[in-house]
């Protein structure tokens, strides 16, 4: 059943779950474009498992995970962070979700990005009331004939 938001749900009163983990993934989206490490390190449990577009092939734990946003920052000024057709699966205390996603801005040598389009896949826990996100995915379609992330596809 579609509810609204692009949220799927079965039938029993989880949309207020569903309305919180938007406002979590919101609050990421809101922590990326301030650079607020603090920020982000409240909506990740500290056993997150991320599997990013940059090696190695996982980011285990929040200081990890911290770590991979921190080398972003280094390279922008200023961030901006858009999610798109962001669709979430819940159930009681676990949900699944994935979106599009763009990182851009301007980077600290002035120049801007205008950045490309992943693909994002989200699992979530719900832990003392409060959804966290336990995993991500981060990822291109790859060219298997080139062996090359392509980078210049939009949703």
């Amino acid at each position: 059943m579609t509810i609204s938001n692009d949220f799927q749900s079965h039938a029993d009163g989880t949309e207020g779950d569903e309305a919180e983990i938007r406002r979590t993934i919101d609050k990421a989206v809101e922590g990326l474009r301030a650079k607020d490490l603090e920020a982000l390190e409240q909506l990740y449990t500290t056993d997150v498992v991320s599997f990013d577009v940059e090696p190695p092939l996982q980011h285990v734990g929040i200081a990890a995970k911290l770590e991979n946003w921190s080398k972003v920052f280094m390279f922008f000024e200023t961030v901006t962070y858009e999610v798109r057709d962001l669709t979430f699966t819940v159930g009681d205390d676990v949900a699944f979700g994935h979106a599009f996603a763009r990182l851009s801005g301007t980077l600290k040598n002035g120049a801007t990005t205008s950045g490309m389009w992943v693909r994002v896949t989200y699992g979530m826990r719900k832990i003392d009331e409060t959804w966290l996100i336990a995993h991500d995915q981060v990822s291109v379609p790859l060219d298997i004939a080139s062996g090359k992330g392509v980078v210049d596809l939009e949703p």
